[in-house]
């Protein structure tokens, strides 16, 4: 006699929700296979100080494989899913098919330029490692530029760097550029002195950071405001070419335009052959289960779970997503030892929190909220805290000590071309 072969769970994606549900598997009777197109797992919080020269990449990205050395039932496959054949109970990737007895697909989100795929090439966003180089080498790369030129007005659109879209993204990279520009960069240079530079924050609603307490709102504006960034409020973004963006009606020679405007879900939904929302996301139940699939879950920012019949989904950040993979990993171990199922998922709201600069922050975690060096301090041990990582821990935080101490950013390092990576499917 033999023993029966165990149930083999597939996830898709290692991201904060791929990792979360792999971890929580690690010690079931079942053999995983995480696959990921990529080799490293990211701190996609802090990807903004990569962009900006504040952070090596090392600091915010762990191997995979490194991080799940301790668990032997969890294989990992670097590949890149190209489908999902329900019928087969298989993955489908470039080189093999993966058969699942559950599957998870926690395959993340990309940008969304509202239907002008055509701008990501002049207004890149900010995902991945790539995307982080590249906004790096451009905005670097405009001071580099900027010394050398000699006509002023090609000078002015080099040092005019716009940034769509006003959530803790926006807003984050806003307040890093500002202070890159203000106070890292400029004392290296002869030519490009502080008043140079300007950054505007260009937001299509009434409000930056839209998903906070509007009083927090308001501090973090007068926090951009005292650091140079011009807020521009109500305003949408109707063209971006080379070199150029257009706010309403007003046209605008810029070389760096960021955008941190909204995101996509993976196609997940088209893979499934299910129907999404609007931004891709794909309807599960309270379980995070597609409905009618038994042992298909997902989840993170590829989900849109509504609970309690609310309006919107929850919200694509880290906690969320971490919260939905451990969740979707203990109904899948519970059906696997026969169990009653778990309650049905819910989410544990700690709260939120954006940076602007340095001893600057809102921060409201339940009835309390914070401002300037508090939530500074609070944020900055908070991600410190949620690294992968001792060694990434102790490197972010010397990182930023000395940083504070003398205002420098160490990885100002200019690598790659400068052109943007190709989209994602």
């Amino acid at each position: 006699m033999t023993d029966a072969p165990r149930p083999r769970v597939v996830i898709v994606g290692a991201g904060f929700a791929g990792i979360a549900c792999a971890a929580r598997l690690a010690r079931q009777p079942v053999d995983v296979v995480l696959i990921d197109r990529r080799n490293h797992h990211l701190f996609q919080p802090l990807l903004y100080q990569v962009a900006t020269a504040a952070l090596a990449p090392a600091d915010v990205a762990t191997p995979i494989r490194h991080m799940l050395r301790h668990a032997e039932n969890v294989t990992v496959f670097w590949d890149e899913v190209t489908g999902i054949d329900r019928t087969g109970q298989a993955v489908l990737t470039g080189t093999r098919r993966v058969a699942y007895d559950y599957l998870v697909l926690a395959t993340g989100a990309r940008h969304s330029y509202f239907g002008r795929d055509d701008w990501a090439e002049h207004a890149p966003g900010l995902k991945s490692l790539e995307d982080a180089f590249l906004l790096r080498h451009r905005v670097l790369g405009a001071f580099e530029r900027a010394e050398m030129e000699t006509d002023p007005a090609a000078r002015e659109a080099l040092l005019e760097f716009v940034i769509v879209g006003a959530g803790p993204t926006g807003v984050e990279l806003a307040g890093a550029v500002a202070e890159l520009s203000r106070r890292s960069l400029t004392r290296d240079f002869r030519r490009v002195t502080p008043a140079c530079a300007r950054i505007r924050l260009v937001e299509a609603g009434p409000r930056i950071l839209p998903a906070f307490d509007p009083r927090l709102a308001a501090v973090a504006a007068e926090n951009l405001a005292d650091m140079g960034v011009e807020l521009q409020t109500d305003t949408r973004v109707t063209e971006i070419g080379a070199g150029r963006v257009r706010l309403g009606e007003t046209e605008l020679r810029a070389e760096t335009v960021i955008w941190a405007a909204g995101v996509q879900a993976s196609p997940a939904g088209r893979w499934l052959g299910v129907e999404t929302d609007r931004a891709g996301r794909v309807a599960v139940d309270e379980a995070l289960r597609v409905p009618g699939e038994g042992r298909i879950f997902v989840v993170g920012d590829t989900a849109a779970h509504r609970p309690g019949g609310a309006e919107r989904p929850l919200p694509g950040v880290a906690p969320v997503a971490k919260q939905m993979g451990a969740h979707a990993a203990r109904v899948i171990a519970a059906a696997v030892a026969g169990a009653a199922p778990p309650a049905p998922f819910r989410y544990r709201d700690w709260g939120a929190m954006a940076t602007i600069g340095r001893n600057k922050a809102v921060a409201e975690i339940g009835g309390l909220r914070l401002t300037g060096f508090a939530a500074w301090l609070l944020w900055s041990a908070a991600h410190v805290a949620f690294l992968e990582g001792m060694k990434n821990r102790i490197s972010v935080g010397l990182s930023w000590a000395w940083s504070y101490l003398t205002w420098e950013r160490g990885a100002r390092l200019i690598i790659g071309s400068g052109e943007a990576p190709a989209r994602e499917g």
